[in-house]
């Protein structure tokens, strides 16, 4: 850091900072200890440096697991909700499944985490644990506003680190090797699948920040991550961010539909050349689809066979990456093909239902809320969502605990601002209060 050598001593401190806030929940402040986990969600570049530590691997388990019990200790109770038993019934569908695969031949049998089937639902079943978490902890206005403040700074430095490393490149011409790992460790698409969903949040939530000052810090931070994810190269991503800016524009603000179909008339003329040439060589000169977009189509015709042959139960979960695909790959690249293929009718219907609820939650949140706090959380979680959704449809986003985790503490957060909604007044603050409660006034 500025040539200091601190730096080298940041995820060591990091780390401590996972044990004290331990003791910290256990003391009394589980929600301090959710407070400073929400940063490493989906930092897993920063996170695979603990693993030079004891127990370094599992901190993120280890402080969701203590947050949860520190507030079971403490008396604190969970808001009402559906999403609760749909993820319980989807957990155990899941482990269930991942069984059946066993038995079926599919995969090897999920008896402890060596195992990649077992090591997959584990991995996946930290995303409702920190839901779980959320919503014991967060209780009140202060707290869902504090949570949303924290996401806006993490994602402030994953945007800092995407756009960093996009500014080392030269960016006249496409070419594969402009892409890389990312911050989320995971690849281009999927950093791309993160940014372009908390971009549309915040575009939603700022719809009702009515401070010109916290209105164009917000809108900053909106460009700034609209800005990384065009540089990431994921046409899925492009796609995912013009159909929430449709859905805002129909939803919230008209002017959006105008200056989309402005958009859509002269973009070649407006982004860069290379994303213009990452666009374009969907299908190459000839008129052919170029290798990638036809590894997906010969991805989904396999996976066809493979849903005839099982349609109610699937092949068994997490069973896809141990079979022969095309180009080696471990995933159908369509999560709605891959939870067909693994979990089958059954699946894909408790994965749907669970979606559904999220979006309910959302827009509810959105219609019913006074405060506008409270509204522009629910519109931006429902534009977040549509932007999920069309995202997943080029690969698996829903599983991977750094796209989605903090997207689900946000879900915690709505799920409490919908039981306080209806006794919830905007309070009056007192005038020494007013300049920190202001940007959502």
């Amino acid at each position: 850091m500025l040539h200091t050598g601190i730096g080298h001593f940041i995820p060591l401190v990091a780390y401590i900072g996972f044990w004290v806030m331990c003791l910290v929940s256990l003391g009394g402040r589980p929600l301090w200890g959710l407070y400073y986990l929400i940063p490493f969600i989906p930092y897993r570049t920063m996170r695979n440096h603990f693993s030079a530590y004891p127990l370094g691997g599992s901190m993120l388990t280890i402080l969701v697991v203590t947050v949860i019990l520190a507030a079971l200790m403490h008396g604190k109770r969970l808001p009402k909700s559906k999403l609760y038993l749909v993820w319980f019934v989807f957990g155990a569908y899941l482990y269930l499944s991942m069984w059946m695969g066993a038995a079926l031949g599919n995969a090897p049998y999920p008896i402890w985490s060596p195992q990649l089937n077992f090591v997959a639902w584990k991995a996946y079943m930290l995303i409702p644990l920190i839901f779980l978490a959320t919503c014991l902890v967060v209780e009140d206005r202060k707290a869902v506003r504090t949570v949303i403040l924290i996401t806006a700074i993490s994602l402030f430095f994953i945007d800092r680190s995407v756009i960093l490393e996009n500014l080392t490149r030269s960016w006249g011409h496409f070419d594969e090797d402009k892409r890389d790992v990312g911050p989320l460790a995971y690849g281009s698409n999927q950093t791309a699948a993160f940014l372009a969903q908390f971009a549309m949040f915040f575009w939603g939530f700022l719809q009702f920040i009515k401070r010109k000052k916290f209105k164009l810090m917000g809108y900053t931070l909106v460009a700034a991550t609209l800005f990384g994810t065009m540089y990431e190269f994921s046409r899925g991503a492009y796609l995912a961010v013009l159909v929430s800016v449709l859905v805002l524009g129909i939803m919230k603000d008209r002017k959006l539909l105008v200056i989309l179909g402005l958009f859509l008339f002269t973009w070649q003329a407006v982004v860069p050349v290379a994303v213009r040439q990452r666009v374009m060589m969907t299908h190459d000169s000839s008129g052919q689809l170029e290798a990638s977009a036809q590894e997906r189509v010969d991805l989904w015709s396999d996976a066809e066979k493979s849903i005839l042959a099982d349609p109610i139960f699937g092949n068994g979960f997490a069973t896809y990456q141990f079979g022969q695909h095309v180009a080696n790959l471990e995933n159908p690249h369509n999560w709605y093909v891959q939870v067909l293929v693994e979990t089958g009718v059954i699946g894909l219907i408790i994965a749907l239902i669970l979606v559904q609820q999220m979006f309910s939650l959302a827009y509810r949140l959105f219609k019913r809320a006074q405060d506008p706090l409270y509204k522009g959380l629910g519109l931006g979680l429902f534009i977040a969502m549509c932007c999920c959704v069309v995202s997943n449809s080029f690969g698996d986003r829903w599983t991977y605990l750094e796209i989605m985790g903090l997207l689900w503490v946000l879900v915690g957060a709505a799920v409490r601002a919908d039981q306080l909604r209806g006794e919830e007044v905007v309070p009056e603050v007192a005038p020494v209060e007013a300049d920190a409660m202001a940007w959502m006034s």
